[in-house]
């Protein structure tokens, strides 16, 4: 991919694959790798690549700055439009985001206040290219039923139907409560089970593959299946093949952003998004929303809690500062655009594009805001529309008011309110909710590798000893102050803080603190310098040895707290032999279908079936089995003769298996974060 390129829209993307011959097509994978490292020459809004001596290609972008329509992409050589140079600089361009384009084409009518287009029935979103609609669904409709024995029971879970998953495969098992989102069940039109049947089967057969055989065309069959979703008003399946088609871009590019762990996640999604759209019911969560719009908010009074800088690997940077209103809902005011390190680290002093234009982020940490005509997103983020009035207030502190109120809840509750999602549930919910900060009080006990160990001091509990946890940097970049001040506390056990972070979902009891503030009530603790407010916020503050309390104020808050330098957060996942279903369930989308049928053929020799049940985990040698088994299958003839292989049932059996893994280890992790009950204080 060449970040100088503009976005395409998938459409665009798999209308030109398509167009080529299947001698082409087999060229395609080298020639994307090729032009994506050509120089592009830019012309005002035009882009200009040029890949050979009688072959330019020009992409022109409309006014939302992505190429959305095929003529925006024109070729100079005798073959356009069906040429390998426009396919291959198309193939090299970022994905457009379709939320983006579905915002900017609503501008006109309030940027904003306009309304979400929520599909919560059954009928389709309106197109304006009936004759591509049209096309597209004939095209799904032409594919078999991929959901098999996928039906959905009264109560919306997925079971096995009479075709079977291989043994130890039920999906009933893996998704055992899954149900299909809240509100009313919707009836789903033709079109939409026929888009949904096309965006199954596209998924199968890239899981079969794996990231090595996964390439341009294979993911062009994916796009076009991703569209014919969209038109059929199927978002939220949409908006996972893209990220499927992304995170495949990255693992076969080898991004320094890509993660395994990340790419299995979506296509995991994906699979069972589909498959509940599969049945009889589903419901309106899994249809998903046409773009993230603001509403109405009122008015709002919000106080500044702290500011984090953001650094994001795909060439953002800026700064996000979190807000809690009276009645303690969380909100953020963003300044995030397209830039280096260098930004991130001066955003705290940009200005806040809210209101009246006279507050920089710092300054809104430690103080607030009164706004009127506020509007929302979903997300929490607070818009700048038009109509937005905000006057300054002055800064609360975070030992009354609302912001205190965030440190007397306690933090089991607050862990399990994140981290208790659905497995059906929409992932860009999940994630939003797992990202909400927490507050807690907690005592330093030591340092261990690349974290810090703390225990919570409960608030009003003195026979309940507290969390004992992992805090770790919100982010590594050198150029942050996150790490040099974990430097500086990692020196000071004993120390009390009142602490405002981000739980981390995928380890055990993980704490990422973004501020810091000084524990009222105790010698042990913080000494901020006045201008600071009350708080540290540790990406941009940087501590030093005049801001904490003397060694000897230190030690005897270590002795008191009892824990002592060797303590260690228990950590199930890590000692778990889950692991091995793990390993199983990643080589199965890194290496595909062949590279999960080895453990069959050797007889298990490494006995992760047998370490699975020593384990107490039948469950997942079961599942263990049923893939590597169906990854194996092979069908033949009445000659005896190697048939095909079937993806879908592959896909079923590793969906079952994904599934099951990804909710053991959330419930493994949630249960890191539950107190111990104890004779002995913490405070």
């Amino acid at each position: 991919m060449n970040a100088e390129l503009p976005p395409v829209a998938p459409d665009v993307v798999a209308s030109a694959v398509e167009g080529l011959t299947s001698r082409l097509r087999k060229k395609l994978d080298a020639a994307i790798t090729s032009y994506a490292a050509l120089p592009v020459v830019t012309d005002g809004v035009v882009r200009r690549v040029r890949c050979g001596e009688d072959a330019e290609v020009t992409l022109t972008p409309g006014g939302s700055g992505s190429v959305t329509d095929a003529g925006q992409a024109v070729c100079s050589c005798l073959l356009a439009p069906r040429c390998l140079h426009r396919a291959a600089v198309l193939g090299a361009c970022p994905l457009a985001d379709p939320e983006a384009e579905a915002e900017s084409a609503g501008d006109s009518a309030g940027p904003e206040g306009s309304e979400t287009v929520a599909a919560t029935t059954g009928a389709p979103a309106p197109v304006s290219d009936a004759g591509a609609s049209d096309t597209a669904v004939d095209r799904a409709s032409r594919t078999s039923d991929p959901f098999g024995s996928l039906t959905a029971d009264p109560d919306g879970s997925l079971i096995a139907g009479p075709a079977g998953a291989p043994a130890g495969t039920s999906v009933a098992t893996a998704v055992a409560g899954a149900g299909t989102g809240s509100g009313e069940p919707v009836s789903l039109t033709g079109a939409q089970r026929a888009a949904a049947a096309g965006l199954w089967s596209a998924a199968a057969a890239l899981l079969a593959a794996g990231v090595p055989a996964a390439g341009a065309v294979p993911q062009a069959e994916l796009l076009r299946a991703a569209h014919s979703a969209r038109l059929a008003g199927l978002y939220r399946a949409e908006a996972a093949a893209l990220r499927v088609v992304r995170g495949l871009r990255g693992a076969r590019a080898r991004q320094d952003g890509h993660r395994l762990a990340d790419l299995v996640a979506q296509v995991r999604e994906l699979l069972l998004t589909t498959a509940l759209l599969g049945g009889e019911a589903p419901g309106p969560a899994l249809i998903g929303t046409a773009r993230r719009a603001y509403r109405s908010g009122g008015s709002l009074r919000v106080h500044g809690v702290c500011s984090e800088p953001v650094i994001a690997a795909t060439g953002y940077s800026g700064v996000v500062t979190h807000v809690v209103s009276d009645d303690g809902r969380w909100y953020s005011v963003a300044d995030v655009k397209p830039g280096g390190p260098a930004r991130a680290q001066g955003a705290a002093t940009a200005t806040v594009a809210l209101g009246s234009g006279n507050l920089d982020h710092a300054q809104l940490s430690r103080g607030g805001l009164l706004i009127s005509g506020a509007t929302v997103s979903s997300d929490g983020r607070l818009g700048s529309g038009k109509g937005v009035r905000a006057t300054p207030l002055t800064g609360g502190s975070w030992t009354s008011g609302p912001l205190a109120a965030l440190f007397e809840r306690p933090l089991a509750e607050a862990v399990a309110e994140r981290l208790g999602a659905a497995p059906d549930a929409d992932p860009e919910h999940t994630e939003q909710a797992a990202r909400e900060l927490v507050g807690c009080d907690l005592v330093l006990v030591g340092a261990a590798g690349d974290h810090l160990i703390a225990r919570e001091l409960p608030a009003g509990r003195p026979d309940t000893e507290g969390v004992l946890m992992r805090l770790a940097p919100a982010a590594d970049h050198p150029g942050l102050a996150h790490t040099a001040n974990f430097r500086r506390l990692a020196s000071r056990p004993g120390l009390r803080l009142r602490v405002v972070g981000r739980l981390d979902p995928d380890r055990a009891a993980t704490l990422r603190p973004l501020a810091v503030a000084p524990l009222p009530g105790t010698e042990a603790t913080l000494r901020l310098p006045a201008e600071w407010q009350g708080h540290a916020d540790l990406g941009y503050n940087r501590l030093e040895g005049s801001h904490f309390p003397s060694p000897d104020v230190l030690g005897a808050a270590a002795l008191a707290a009892g824990d002592g330098p060797g303590a260690e957060v228990p950590d199930p996942l890590a000692q778990a032999p889950l692991w091995r279903l793990r390993r199983l369930v990643e080589v199965a989308v890194s290496g595909g279908r062949r590279a999960v049928a080895e453990p069959a053929r050797d007889g298990d020799l490494r006995g992760d079936g047998a370490a699975l049940r020593r384990g107490g985990f039948r469950t997942a040698a079961d599942l263990a089995a049923g893939l590597t088994s169906e990854a194996d299958r092979r069908t033949r003839d009445v000659f005896g003769r190697t048939g095909g292989v079937d993806p879908e049932r592959y896909a079923r059996a590793w969906l079952a298996a994904a599934v099951y893994l990804a909710g053991v280890e959330r419930a493994l992790v949630q249960a890191t974060w539950q107190p111990a009950a104890g004779s002995r204080s913490a405070s």
